[in-house]
């Protein structure tokens, strides 16, 4: 959306190793609970309760795992997964001794019983998607208030086993704050591959997302060609990608944004409409949207909408979206079942002034109609409570966030990667909203950085902690068994990769704030005369940066955020290495080697300027440009490195 061209045992182990923060029920951070059981385990989406039971559990080679009836195929899956991973050779059904896990609904007495027998607490409600669970001794018990509810307790049993053959032994009884929680793949330029839809789908069941909307901007037959059927290849993917969304819990919402070309009055059109809505809910879809932004309410598309509705304004441009949304509410989703209401973004999508356009659909439209909002601006440098709740009232509803972070697709992104932590929307959000869902970058892979916090967010927006949740992403994308650098690596690229632009000129997260913060440091321990010992200290900085290319080419599981950051990854190393030299030569000229300083200081800029000249991979990024790393904090600092005086051998 614009206005301008424009896998986890190790896991855990780690994120605890880098002092992560600890959720409620800790005493303090890496800190042991009373009783010596050690830390709380990282678990993301961040619950809403989570305490020590005891001692960590056991995983034997034999493990019995009850299910209630209606357990789905999916959670059977993850649940058994998650065992064998923690170290069970078989599972087997029944009572007996040793270690039991019982899967299935609160409502289930059995599953209640287990849970209670576990050391859990049985709540007398749990809303939609929440879940209880416990682990203790011999026993695990898992309820759900429903089938995603169930679901997602087998996705934070995976993220509590803490070694090899342990379990944690808490109690978390949690729900999301948010209905909607998600993706809008609604970005300009090349649209993600069938295969990085697929993925992603099964990413959003790991971070209990729910919510993921077909809209990419560049599908002709989602928008240009809205009139005609998909190709049957085209269709046979989609098919597969809605069964993916159902396997991992996500509601695949179809979009279809026919505001190009449509002529509100010809019922031809809504005939068309309805046909390539059909299609898709024979499918299974059941959740729709029709968008109507980017486009202009000052013309109509055919002469009969003037007779219909006069002169184009917007008073008369929200009277014909009223009644085209609400005909398809009414005569399409209304008549068929297990439909959610429609979704629409409308033409004003990106402020909170009431206008006549505004004043008119909040007048006409059917209520149950779910607007989506991006904020006081397109992109927005902060979304608060108070903007939410004069959005609910222009409105006349609560509104659906379409957060436009981390996409790339506009002038002020061009040659960046938007690796900073979600940030800036406010708690206590889910008070307003009817939901949340980011519009990506057209970087699939590399886009999860952003989409975990925005995961973590919309569950529960009154814990969020946006560095936590940006170490865990790194964790998370280093895989079930990494390398103990390349966490590290990855969090000192995200930083090189920090600025989030807005459409004007200030960003609203800055440009590489740690590698910022050192060498702030560097230049005040150098002007202060402790030249040598400013260098030591940022020599360990350098080297990371130069060797975190590598480390995150060998070690981070996610194949796919190495081929999307390839040109970035390419460029860093070669920044690293100006980065190595510019300190070399300013150590040798203060050995007294000014020509092997010179000599170092020309290979630093050498470096750089070859850095500087890659660019973003042709075809799938728009805008295309020269890739940017730590941009105005990084290339400053080695400009101004040669210009720094010396104290001579002596400095300290």
């Amino acid at each position: 959306m614009r206005r301008s061209s424009r896998p986890l045992a190790a896991v855990i182990a780690f994120l605890t190793l880098l002092g992560l923060l600890l959720l409620p029920g800790a005493t303090a951070a890496g800190a042991a609970p009373a009783g010596g059981a050690g830390p709380l385990p990282s678990v993301v989406p961040r619950p809403q309760t989570m305490a020590r039971l005891g001692p960590d559990v056991t995983v034997p080679a034999q493990v019995r795992v009850v299910y209630g009836d209606e357990v789905d195929r999916p959670t059977r899956e993850l649940v058994a997964s998650v065992l064998r991973r923690a170290g069970a050779k078989r599972l087997r059904g029944g009572s007996g001794p040793g270690l039991t896990v019982t899967v299935g609904r609160l409502a289930d007495a059995r599953v209640a019983e287990a849970l209670r027998a576990a050391g859990g607490r049985v709540p007398e409600e749990l809303p939609a998607e929440g879940y209880a669970l416990a682990a203790r001794g011999t026993a695990v018990a898992l309820a759900g208030a429903d089938a995603d509810g169930t679901y997602y307790a087998a996705q934070t049993l995976r993220q509590l086993v803490t070694g090899a053959r342990t379990i944690a032994s808490v109690s978390i009884v949690d729900h999301p704050l948010m209905p909607l929680r998600g993706v809008i793949e609604g970005f300009y330029g090349s649209p993600w591959t069938h295969a990085e839809r697929m993925d992603q789908l099964a990413f959003y069941g790991d971070v209990k997302m729910n919510t993921y909307v077909y809209a990419p901007k560049d599908d002709p037959y989602h928008r240009e060609k809205w009139r005609e059927p998909y190709p049957a290849d085209k269709l046979a993917q989609l098919d597969e990608l809605v069964r993916q969304a159902a396997d991992h819990h996500v509601r695949f919402t179809f979009a279809l944004s026919p505001g190009t070309s449509l002529c509100y009055s010809d019922p031809a059109d809504f005939t068309a409409l309805q046909a390539k809505l059909g299609a898709m809910y024979d499918l299974g879809v059941r959740s729709f949207s029709v968008p109507l932004d980017d486009i202009s309410y000052t013309r109509w598309n055919c002469a009969a909408d003037r007779t219909a509705y006069g002169e184009p304004s917007q008073r008369t441009a929200a009277q014909a979206q009223a009644d085209l949304l609400n005909r398809v509410q009414k005569e399409f989703l209304d008549t068929r079942e297990g439909t959610s209401p429609l979704q629409t973004v409308p033409t004003e999508y990106g402020d909170v002034t009431d206008t006549a356009y505004k004043r008119t659909l909040r007048e006409r439209l059917d209520a149950r109609v779910e607007v989506m909002w991006t904020g006081t601006d397109v992109v927005p440098p902060r979304i608060t409570v108070a903007d939410a709740a004069r959005a609910a009232a222009v409105w006349g509803r609560k509104v659906f966030v379409w957060d436009n972070y981390p996409v790339n697709d506009y002038g002020q992104a061009e040659g960046r990667l938007l690796l900073a932590p979600y940030d800036a929307r406010e708690p206590g959000l889910h008070q307003q909203l009817s939901g949340l869902v980011l519009n990506p970058m057209n970087q699939a892979a590399a886009s999860k950085v952003a989409l975990f916090g925005g995961a973590d967010f919309a569950w529960n927006d009154t814990g969020y902690d946006p560095d936590r949740t940006w170490r865990a992403a790194a964790a998370y994308l280093a895989g079930d068994d990494p390398d103990a650098a390349t966490a590290p690596a990855l969090l000192s690229f995200f930083d090189t990769q920090h600025l989030a632009p807005t459409f004007g000129a200030e960003p609203w997260q800055p440009q590489a704030p740690e590698l910022a913060a050192k060498l702030a440091r560097f230049r005040t321990d150098w002007d202060a005369g402790r030249q040598r010992a400013a260098l030591e200290a940022l020599r360990p900085t350098a080297a990371l940066l130069a060797t975190a290319s590598a480390t995150i080419r060998a070690g981070v599981a996610d194949r796919g955020f190495v081929a999307d950051c390839a040109p970035w990854l390419d460029a860093l190393a070669l920044w690293g290495r100006a980065f190595e030299r510019s300190l070399d030569a300013l150590g040798a000229r203060l050995d007294g080697n000014t020509q092997q300083a010179d000599r170092w200081f020309a290979e630093a800029s050498s470096l750089a300027g070859q850095a500087g000249r890659i660019r973003t991979i042709p075809g799938e990024t728009r805008p295309e440009g020269p890739v940017r790393v730590a941009d105005g904090v990084l290339d400053t600092f080695l400009a101004a490195a040669p210009g720094l005086g010396g104290a001579g051998a002596h400095a300290p």
